[in-house]
């Protein structure tokens, strides 16, 4: 009778792991080369565009009227400005995030080959928690905006104005149902929506341009008050660049649109070292929707700042969060308007999709490696749930909220901004191009200014941020520690002498000797033989092998390990190895001569002085320490049968 559950159980779970890469788990083998094909994956450029798009392009549902708030008449300039910042340097920017990092790693991985060892991974970890506050925030307040038009909407406010929590709660719980069901599936809803959105806003931008030609005193009167208020053109250009940090939310979308690169589809000649064809589709995807945002920022802010009365605007106006939808219903009629606002409540409500998608690529790829996540992080559909529950407690935390939101997402995109500037500055000047080095170089400077400006103004966002940071800090360290005895070197090299000493030995019992290299000499080889003899009451006939590891980066996860053999003094067969951690790479050495020879080794430990718990943190932080316990520990976790496992001694 258990049988169907068994069998229903079993189903569910290679379900939710579809696609899970078993690196790191179980016996160590080498993994697979990548597809000769691996340019034919993905989709094409611009239907991935619209996914990172139905981020970048929603933000019209509101930036035209953010922008009216924070530089009244001044808007249109305000925008413009916006939109040079946008096309003279975010877009060079991550055009040379993409070449620099074809994977989707984007700035967080140019910045961390900078620092090694824990320093890097803490580095990283902060970076994360900024990407995690950018993406997270979108989902939520995306969601928020969109339940917030929806409840505004005059036929709906009386039935839906106090359920707008519930509401955005249904939207993201959808948003992740889309992404549990396939992501094929979101690039084609992204696909449609955005469509369909910009082909209403091009209907909205052209009907309120020939409302502005027809009635000519709009302009006359605007441009009045516009000299009237700030007295000459350097009066307005200060002002406009004084409001830009308050408009930066309008530059968001290209984190996302270099985290889906993956996604796009490349020559048939690429491969994942060279992925030519991926890095030149990824640029003209960037590119594309930087000018056509640019296009609809400009027109859109000139024409809700000429014919929306400025009242409008502030809040429990009519225009307030909504100003194109106010000119749909205004001079479009209600019908068409309430088509807009269906269309602009289902854009922002699948805005999450970018951010959900530059999730799935970005922290799979960082924290399962360092092992800083369970090994099921690297599925997506268990990941989709996991940040489709921390979604729910933001948007509970927030009442969805959507101004309590603004001051973290603009925090987010913006440190995100110049982590890639000041990324690509380095990487030209690495290259010996002075040139861009000085242009990456001023653009950085301009994204720190607007960062800090947006950090004094709205010091909730960094607060916000450092919560996500301590949080995947926290639960990286943990998870790390959890997974400390997991088996996690991912093949295993022999050349031809070390080989060739794995199978001699195995002739007859296989003995190692685990020994930590101090001199060499003689002396130090004789000394230790004699010893491990000693201790284990073992024959002079008895010839042994000597392992000795040597830790490079002890802070890394997840490793290969090549192993070389070499004769000292003309009498000691030495294997040597190079390892994150002495303990995992003498196991996976262990089980790797097992299984090339058929025949179980043995390998002689003596006894680590010292604290046992102080031993165990040196093995956690520094990959040596308690070396003997911790070597059986990962045996026994990696080989269940006791028949089977190598065999540890200890004297």
């Amino acid at each position: 009778m258990a049988t169907p559950s068994v069998t229903r159980s079993g189903r569910l779970r290679a379900w939710m792991l579809e696609g899970l890469s078993d690196m790191g788990k179980g016996r160590p083998s080498r993994p697979e080369e990548p597809a000769a094909d691996a340019g034919h994956k993905g989709q094409p450029w611009y239907r991935v565009m619209c996914l990172t798009g139905v981020d970048y392009f929603s933000t019209l549902g509101y930036q035209p009227g953010i922008a009216a708030l924070a530089a009244g008449l001044l808007s249109p300039v305000a925008t413009i400005v916006l939109v040079l910042v946008t096309l003279a340097g975010a877009l060079p920017v991550y055009r040379r995030v993409a070449e620099e990092s074809p994977h989707g790693e984007g700035s967080i991985a140019m910045l961390s080959r900078l620092l090694s060892f824990w320093k890097g991974k803490l580095f990283v970890l902060t970076l994360l928690g900024f990407a995690a506050t950018d993406f997270l925030i979108t989902i939520t307040l995306s969601a928020a905006d969109a339940s917030t038009h929806l409840v505004e909407n005059p036929h709906l406010e009386s039935a839906l104005h106090d359920k707008q929590v519930l509401i955005t709660l249904i939207l993201i719980a959808l948003l992740g149902a889309v992404f549990l069901k396939g992501f094929l599936e979101a690039i084609g809803v992204a696909v449609a929506l955005v469509g369909v959105y910009l082909g209403l806003n091009v209907v909205v931008v052209v009907t309120g341009l020939w409302h502005v030609l027809t009635e000519g005193h709009v302009v006359t009167d605007w441009t009045a008050a516009l000299t009237t208020e700030h007295g000459n053109v350097f009066a307005m250009l200060g002002v406009a660049l004084l409001v830009f940090p308050k408009l930066a939310l309008g530059l968001s979308g290209f984190e996302t649109g270099v985290a889906v690169m993956p996604h796009v589809k490349g020559d048939p000649d690429d491969t994942e070292a060279q992925p030519a064809g991926r890095v030149r589709g990824t640029k003209k995807l960037l590119t594309t929707a930087a000018l056509v945002m640019s296009v609809f920022l400009i027109t859109t802010s000139f024409i809700t700042t000429v014919l929306i009365p400025q009242r409008e605007f502030e809040s429990g106006g009519d225009a307030n969060g909504r100003a194109l939808a106010y000119l749909a219903h205004e001079y479009l009629g209600n019908t068409f308007g309430t088509v807009y606002d269906v269309s602009t409540i289902l854009i922002l409500w699948f805005a999450g999709a970018s951010a959900m998608a530059g999730l799935l690529n970005l922290m799979p790829r960082y924290l399962p490696k360092y092992g800083m996540a369970p090994h099921w992080a690297r599925a997506v559909r268990p990941m989709v749930i996991v940040f489709t529950l921390i979604a729910f407690l933001v948007t509970w935390i927030f009442d969805a909220d959507v101004d309590a939101q603004g001051g973290a997402y603009a925090t987010g995109v913006l440190v995100l901004i110049c982590s890639a500037a000041i990324a690509v500055t380095i990487a030209a000047r690495k290259a010996g191009q002075r040139g861009w080095t000085i242009g990456f170089g001023v653009i950085s400077a301009v994204f720190l200014y607007t960062t800090v400006v947006n950090i004094i103004e709205r010091p909730d966002g960094v607060k916000i941020g450092a919560c996500f940071i301590a949080g995947i800090i926290l639960v990286s360290l943990l998870s790390r520690l959890g997974r400390a005895f997991e088996l996690r070197v991912t093949h295993v090299d022999l050349d031809d002498m070390a080989e060739r000493f794995i199978q001699d030995i195995s002739r007859r019992t296989p003995r190692f000797i685990a020994n930590e290299p101090d001199e060499r000499d003689v002396a130090e080889y004789r000394d230790k033989t004699e010893q491990i003899r000693a201790d284990n009451d073992l024959p002079d006939t008895q010839d042994f092998v000597f392992i000795e590891v040597t830790v490079t980066d002890p802070s890394e996860f997840e490793a290969g390990l090549t192993v070389r053999g070499e004769v000292l003094h003309d009498r000691y067969r030495v294997l040597t190895v190079e390892s994150s951690s002495v303990p995992n790479a003498l196991a996976a050495l262990l089980l790797h001569a097992r299984d090339l020879t058929g025949v179980r080794p043995h390998i002689y430990f003596e006894w680590t002085e010292g604290n046992p718990f102080a031993n165990f943190f040196r093995f956690f932080l520094f990959g040596r320490g308690e070396v003997a316990p911790t070597t059986r520990e990962i045996l026994r976790e990696a080989e269940p049968d006791r028949e089977r496992r190598p065999r540890v001694h200890v004297g």
